[in-house]
């Protein structure tokens, strides 16, 4: 059984180090082609996964937590507005200190919902996925009227979102940065 060489212990290298080509040796010859064609095989496709491990829905989860918060921001309502956030949330507004844990940022965010009614458009300029986190930068169009009455007030500006995944699943904003497009209006 001289073709079935290449499978006894100790190798016989000799079936390596021949002066005859490696195509002209057939058992060689077949282990390299039945190898070759099993790599060339397409992957079997994948069956649909409803785990948080699964890529295609991890991207998609990551995408609808940005809908969401703007969607909540625009509620006016603090406690959809606080269900976000991750406990060691951060807001950093330009010209202000930053605003660190979700107490901070809901108290924050409570004085200026009792200040203005809201209205937020975010579209995203870029959303990048990484593991358990999503980086978003966006820009924005801010409406604020005033609970007591006035004119609304209307500010552009940039932003930058850092979400993370938590173990429950769900995507919160652990950062968010932002500030205006233009210098600050005269005094």
């Amino acid at each position: 059984m001289a073709g079935l060489a290449i499978f006894r212990y100790p190798l016989d290298y000799s079936l390596f180090f021949s002066p005859e080509p490696l195509f002209m040796r057939p058992a060689l010859a077949l282990v390299l082609l039945a190898g070759l064609s099993l790599a060339c095989q397409p992957a079997a496709p994948k069956a649909a996964s409803t785990s948080a491990g699964d890529p295609n829905l991890t991207d998609a989860e990551a995408h609808k937590a940005h809908e969401h918060y703007v969607r909540v921001i625009n509620s006016n309502n603090i406690d959809s507005l606080t269900s976000m956030f991750t406990d060691d949330v951060v807001f950093m507004a330009a010209g202000a200190k930053p605003i660190v844990g979700k107490a901070a940022v809901r108290a924050w965010a409570d004085e200026y919902y009792k200040a203005f009614t809201t209205h937020w458009d975010k579209p995203v300029q870029e959303f990048v996925i990484s593991g358990d986190y999503a980086f978003e930068r966006y820009s924005y169009t801010s409406t604020d009227t005033p609970v007591g009455g006035g004119k609304p007030v209307t500010d552009t500006g940039w932003g930058f979102v850092v979400y993370h995944r938590e173990s429950d699943g769900g995507w919160r904003v652990a950062r968010d940065a932002f500030g205006p497009d233009h210098p600050p209006a005269a005094q």
